[in-house]
């Protein structure tokens, strides 16, 4: 007999039962609104004790089940053939979760080696090791899939909707231990079997190795954020009907600006038309018409600055200081120029 338990369609008669609202997309939940109550099911889920509920089952589909059972045979030994432990996060919207997903995946595909894929599973990497760890991207009708193999488990993350979910699915649980009593009456660390009373360490350890991916993917580095902001600094702003030009990051002039914006002592009282003109002139002007002319173009500069939202005025003084957008955009920008594009660079050739 072959019986196939979705997890996910329990919760939701529970929470039918319970009266707790909730939103579904397909087979994902994009809202519930009581997260303990569901976490609490969750956890008695995996503790369930399923024989009695298969063997009506089974009394069902076989008739002479109870004949068999007479002549001394026993009844069906329940096995959990294939198994899946998922862990979503629910975020507010799709487009907020699409904002980070080619991050996470690029991540997943370029930093994760095999040594990380045995540590998410529990397993070490030594020299007795004789499988196969293999990597694989596809793209899917719904979205983006990552998947982790080794010796028939797997560890994958995709995308539903709003939900980014990362799965673990135990094929071969034989890889993975078990706290057992042996013969000998002592409590062991051994193999763990199929049978359904071991369903509870199944939770466990794909709990455990959804966990460590998680921490994983904290380690990227969410580039795809910046890129409207970037794309708004390469464009023209219009504001109270004045045109700001745009900017371009690859120019020395535009990024010798924002290096003096951004220098270190401007942080605290923030820097006026002079203290700009000091930054971006390293020479005295030649004559006072030459010194008109720079503080003219910085007097520009700054309201192109402003336009683009990079500083504010303070108020009552004509003094500026950097606004958090300006300050994200300008570092990233320096950033990228100084240090990522020349390690790309280098490593494309």
């Amino acid at each position: 007999m072959h019986v196939y338990v979705n997890g996910r369609e329990c919760l939701a008669r529970y929470l039918d039962q319970q009266g707790i609202g909730y939103e579904r997309y397909d087979n994902t939940f994009t809202r519930i609104d009581n997260l303990e109550a569901a976490h609490s099911f969750c956890e008695k889920f995996s503790y369930f004790v399923w024989p009695p509920v298969l063997n009506a089952l089974a009394n069902r589909v076989n008739p002479i089940l109870n004949i068999i059972q007479v002549a001394g045979f026993g009844s069906y030994y329940w096995v959990a053939d294939k198994c899946e432990i998922a862990t979503d996060i629910m975020f507010k919207d799709r487009a907020t979760l699409a904002a980070i997903l080619p991050d996470l995946f690029e991540h997943a595909i370029i930093k994760t080696v095999c040594e990380n894929v045995l540590r998410f599973l529990g397993r070490k990497l030594h020299g007795n090791f004789r499988g196969e760890v293999t990597t694989d991207l596809k793209k899917r009708p719904e979205g983006w899939r990552v998947k982790h193999s080794i010796k028939r488990n797997s560890l994958k993350m995709y995308d539903k909707n709003s939900v980014l979910r990362l799965e673990t699915t135990i094929n071969n649980p034989s890889k993975f231990k078990i706290c057992q009593q042996t013969e000998d009456g002592k409590l062991r660390w051994v193999p763990m079997r199929k049978g359904v009373s071991n369903l509870y360490r199944y939770a466990e350890v794909g709990l455990q190795a959804n966990q460590r991916y998680l921490d994983h993917l904290t380690q990227a580095k969410l580039k795809s954020k910046a890129i409207p902001f970037l794309d708004s600094l390469c464009r023209s702003h219009t504001q109270n009907g004045k045109r700001f030009a745009r900017f371009n990051p690859l120019q020395d002039v535009d990024r010798n600006l924002f290096a003096a914006v951004v220098s270190g002592e401007f942080v605290i009282n923030g820097f006026r038309n002079h203290d700009l003109c000091d930054k971006l002139y390293t020479e005295p002007p030649a004559s006072d018409k030459e010194g008109k002319q720079r503080c003219t173009r910085i007097s520009r500069l700054i309201a192109k600055l402003r336009g683009h939202g990079l500083i504010a005025k303070v108020k009552d003084a004509r003094l500026y200081r950097i606004t958090k957008l300006g300050s994200q955009v300008l570092f990233a920008v320096l950033s990228f120029y100084k240090t990522d594009f020349p390690t790309a660079f280098q490593n494309a050739l």
